[in-house]
């Protein structure tokens, strides 16, 4: 298990992340929680506007395939 010490950044308290352990892309954004003695970093999630603009960029279909209604039976209520 890799150690780190804590260290003081300006105002802040700062964590080195082993290179091992260290994320690829530099301009990642991070979420920490705290819970206790435990603090955990993570990937920020995305907004759902950004979800929604990556999914528009995806590309279209050439074609739609048509469907067939499909008849649903009546259920009685209890």
């Amino acid at each position: 298990m890799p150690l780190t010490r804590v260290f003081k950044s300006g105002n802040s308290q700062a964590v080195r992340i082993p290179a091992e352990l260290a994320y690829a892309d530099m301009s990642l954004d991070l979420t920490i929680t705290r819970s206790g003695d435990i603090i955990t970093i993570f990937p920020a999630r995305q907004s759902l506007k950004d979800a929604v603009a990556i999914l528009r960029d995806l590309p279209k279909p050439e074609t739609v395939e048509a469907r067939e209604a499909i008849e649903v039976p009546d259920r009685e209520r209890i």
